[in-house]
């Protein structure tokens, strides 16, 4: 395989306007479509920051991911997010009501690191 970067990473999430507002107002990515497709029962919409494209299927029927919000089931383990200052994240998150985790330090290079949830739980961690 000859691939220098990842071209997007897809999530399925079970309710348009919670999922949506998630990651399009909270964490203000930038919409770039959507796609109603009634054969396959779903809402396909891709949204971006900088290079990093997420696309978002929203299944309303697609099965929970067991026991939320843990992180350590065979699969996606999360999708970590590099930020400037992970304290003033938290507080924002605070701020809009996002549940996260407290304030943590990475136990290999030592920077601040915080995980959080989409509305789904699939698992989200911030990182200096």
């Amino acid at each position: 395989m000859n691939s220098s970067s990842i071209h997007h990473v897809a999530i399925i999430g079970r309710d348009y306007e919670k999922t949506r507002e998630f990651y399009v107002d909270k964490l203000r990515f930038e919409q770039l479509d959507e796609h109603i497709r009634p054969d396959k029962d779903d809402i396909l919409f891709n949204v971006k920051k900088g290079n990093f494209v997420l696309e978002i299927f929203i299944k309303s029927q697609a099965p929970l991911r067991p026991i939320m919000p843990n992180p350590e089931h065979t699969g996606l383990r999360h999708l970590a997010f590099a930020v400037d200052d992970v304290e003033a994240c938290l507080a924002e998150f605070d701020r809009l009501e996002i549940p996260h985790q407290g304030l943590r330090i990475d136990d290999f290079d030592g920077k601040k690191m915080a995980f959080f949830f989409d509305p789904d739980g699939l698992p989200l961690e911030i990182h200096e």
